[in-house]
């Protein structure tokens, strides 16, 4: 990109964060911004992450701004138009976002960026973790008991080490029920991609499974698309959530969701950075802070097998007690000792 036009965009990117609604505050109060990397309507991981800014702006009397960028380029430009026009705090929410955070905040050392699901750490990059692997091991769970052919299926848009952590809690999960259970992983290559999410699951259904989990962003929809077509077609075949709850974006099919409450995530990590206490250290949120969960679907309890609402119930105890250690993948820059 030659550096007219970069210039142009920072141009054009600091005069959007300064305009309206969203321009920087003169009276002291919290300047926070969200950069996502694909829709807040996809009822999942982007979704929970602009709630949670609306839920700073009205619990903490935050100016507020969101953008949404594809491109590492924007990824840079966006960071510095942000931490150009006075911004204290940007939430990058994604692990794509950790590189550009960390450039951001060698040239911004007043800004604190907090980077969903980032691997890298600095004075002022501070990856938020969320322990989803726990919830999607509970969700595990819940599809082996569903499961009439002894097959589940994962579909993934990225296969980025959070990703993959998620895969293999779930796995365990499900043989911690039914220890030969089968289970079929699939990638797409891309978070939102709604065909090539539908492709997969249809692929993974043709070939038995009858329990499909996710860990895509707007491309879910493919996935529920493809079970509730299924179901149509006389087949008993089940979708379950991810990222947070998904239970009524297709109720008749999503048994349950493996949830993050990222507003909740976002609001104590805004309080904790008012407080002073955001910097130089992972933030982790977990069962333990009740952050993470997996959540049976209402209207379907009664398709649910006797027994397993109360094994998952023992389960999350464990998991919180630390009795219960799930599997994860680290990606952390000096993870060992972790929570």
């Amino acid at each position: 990109m030659s550096r007219n036009v970069r210039t142009c965009l920072l141009s054009s990117l600091v005069a959007l964060v300064g305009c309206g609604g969203s321009s920087a505050s003169d009276d002291g109060s919290l300047r926070a911004a969200l950069l996502t990397s694909g829709p807040v309507s996809d009822a999942g991981w982007y979704a929970g992450a602009y709630d949670g800014l609306l839920l700073i702006q009205d619990s903490l009397g935050a100016t507020i701004s969101h953008q949404q960028t594809a491109t590492p380029a924007e990824f840079d430009e966006a960071f510095l138009a942000y931490a150009s026009s006075g911004y204290d705090l940007i939430f990058a929410h994604g692990f794509e976002y950790q590189d550009a955070a960390v450039r951001a905040g060698s040239q911004f050392p007043d800004v604190t960026i907090v980077v969903s699901g980032g691997g890298r750490i600095a004075d002022n990059v501070v990856p938020l973790i969320f322990r989803l692997e726990e919830g999607s091991y509970l969700a595990g769970m819940a599809a082996a008991a569903m499961s009439e052919t002894g097959m589940v299926g994962m579909v993934g848009g990225v296969a980025i080490p959070p990703a993959q952590g998620t895969f293999r809690a779930f796995e365990a999960g499900a043989r911690s029920i039914d220890p030969d259970i089968r289970v079929l992983e699939t990638f797409t290559g891309d978070w939102n991609d709604v065909a090539a999410a539908k492709e997969a699951t249809v692929a993974q259904l043709s070939r038995g499974a009858d329990v499909i989990i996710h860990n895509v962003d707007a491309a879910s929809f493919g996935v529920f698309q493809a079970v509730r077509e299924a179901a149509a077609d006389g087949r008993t075949v089940w979708a379950v959530g991810m990222n947070s709850d998904q239970n009524d974006v297709a109720p008749d099919v999503i048994i349950g969701s493996a949830v993050i409450r990222i507003p909740q995530a976002f609001l104590e990590t805004a309080r904790r950075w008012e407080t002073g206490e955001v910097g130089g250290a992972p933030i982790y949120a977990s069962i333990r802070e009740g952050v993470i969960d997996f959540v049976f679907n209402p209207r379907l309890m009664d398709r649910v097998p006797s027994g397993i609402v109360e094994r998952i119930a023992a389960a999350r105890s464990d998991i919180r007690s630390g009795a219960l250690t799930v599997p994860r993948v680290r990606f952390v820059e000096d993870e060992v000792g972790a929570p």
